[in-house]
């Protein structure tokens, strides 16, 4: 075993990371924003097709913590009590693959979830249907966005389906868009709204053990970078340092990935999310990696780049250091009540008169760096559930408990060059909180880290 594997980080809280009053909590303020003349129903994942393993979507999971396939949730506003509706005991399957928790098991069901009443799946229609005979008939509130699942970011899988629905021998709806229709066909007179908004905002703020699930999703995420880090030499594929990396998830309890790697040497790098990973490493090239692990429905964020030889040139160096000096910058001025906009402009100040004095050897690489100030993404994406998680952190003052990634990156065109640095944080009530401090960033530690290569 490689001493990467040695730092095995602990099982971090139980088997059940989230009980009942976690999801009697969440189903409450979903019952507080849809109001009490209105009712919702969320959708479970599908039985992955061949031999994919199942994994709960997001929304589903979040509510009530079920890991079912082909089941509902009904939350009714007019008497704040959930429903689950479950397909019933599939005794073949459950003798070869496993128990599936079903209407059968509903105290179990109970147990786990809080819900009020389990019944089997035929019976949400019917229960539908009578909501149309006094009226006003409730509004109902269905997510719209497609499922979120293994790897499955929001606008990934709206790109994705607006690639099927151009291919003219294709054009299926996504599995969300399918009850959608359904519903509105077989019950007309129920006004249907979104509640992917209210759901996002919810998970937009994270509680304190999802903030526990993310912080340990981020430490295997850093453990396998230096694992892969150790692995870097010459000639060695950029698919062989995603397999050390993922072999430390694996080890550390992570059994999915939160996106595919992105493992790219030279200017493969420039592409943004290349994830072909096929070259070979060369002598002089930086090697970006950007992976994180999905542990226990929640991930990270994490990128670095090193030298493949295991020496920073001049150039390297100065620009993965001006790199760093701004992701420092950001970090200081993050903390509750100050907007991305503030943090963004107050970093620009500082690091602008630091361009001039960039010990580069060419002007293309302090125009890349005036041109990284200049661009407004650095502050990035929320994480949680997803790698490009829900909800908009930008639209109002920062407040404790949202996470976010913090990612400056640096482009110079003329040479296909892109320099960056990804690590994931958290507002706390004293500012912030980076996941990943005690990993390498500094090229001098990094250094440290490959002069530990393997053999």
């Amino acid at each position: 075993m490689t001493r990467g594997l040695l730092l095995f980080l602990a099982p971090l809280l139980c088997a059940a990371d989230f009980g009942p009053p976690d999801f009697l909590a969440r189903r409450a303020q979903v019952f507080d924003q849809i109001g009490h003349r209105a009712v919702a129903v969320v959708q479970a994942a599908a039985l992955p097709e061949g031999f994919g393993v199942f994994r709960q979507a997001n929304d589903f999971y979040y509510l009530t913590g079920l890991e079912v396939p082909h089941a509902y949730l009904l939350l009714d506003g007019r008497t704040r009590r959930a429903t689950a509706f479950l397909p019933h005991r599939n005794v073949a399957r459950d003798n070869n693959q496993g128990k599936v928790l079903a209407p059968e098991d509903a105290e179990e069901v109970k147990q786990v979830s809080g819900v009020d009443a389990v019944l089997g799946v035929e019976a949400l229609a019917p229960q539908l249907a009578s909501m149309q005979i006094r009226l006003p008939a409730p509004v109902l509130y269905v997510p719209s966005s497609p499922l979120q699942g293994v790897m499955g970011s929001r606008d990934e899988l709206l790109k994705a389906a607006a690639e099927v629905a151009s291919d003219p021998w294709d054009g299926r709806p996504t599995r969300s868009a399918q009850f959608l229709s359904l519903l509105r066909t077989r019950f007309p007179s129920l006004e249907i709204r979104d509640l992917s908004p209210v759901l996002d905002e919810l998970r937009l703020v994270k509680s304190t053990r999802e903030i526990e699930l993310i912080r340990q999703a981020s430490k295997i995420a850093a453990l396998g970078l230096i694992e892969a880090m150790r692995h870097t030499k010459e000639g060695v594929f950029e698919y062989e340092l995603d397999a050390a990396a993922r072999q430390v998830f694996l080890a550390n309890g992570a059994k999915y990935e939160g996106y595919p790697s992105i493992t790219a040497g030279g200017t493969n790098a420039y592409m943004g999310h290349y994830m072909s990973n096929g070259s070979r490493l060369k002598d002089g090239d930086l090697v970006l990696m950007d992976y994180a692990p999905d542990y226990r429905y929640y991930t990270s964020d994490v990128t670095r780049m090193w030298p493949v030889n295991g020496k920073y040139t001049k150039d390297q160096r100065a620009l993965c250091e001006f790199i760093l000096a701004y992701r420092n910058a950001l970090l200081k001025r993050i903390r509750p009540g100050v907007t991305a906009d503030e943090v963004m402009n107050g970093a620009r100040a500082e690091m602008t008169p630091l361009v001039a004095a960039l010990a580069v050897s060419k002007e293309i690489y302090r125009e890349g760096a005036r041109g990284m100030l200049a661009f407004r993404g650095h502050l990035s994406h929320p994480v949680g559930m997803t790698v490009h998680d829900v909800g908009d952190y930008r639209k109002a003052p920062l407040a404790v408990g949202q996470v976010f990634s913090i990612d400056p990156m640096m482009w110079i065109p003329e040479e296909r060059l892109y320099v960056r640095m990804e690590d994931v944080v958290v507002v706390t009530a004293g500012g912030v909180e980076n996941f990943t401090d005690f990993m390498p960033a500094t090229p001098d530690d990094i250094e440290k880290v490959l002069r530990e290569r393997t053999q």
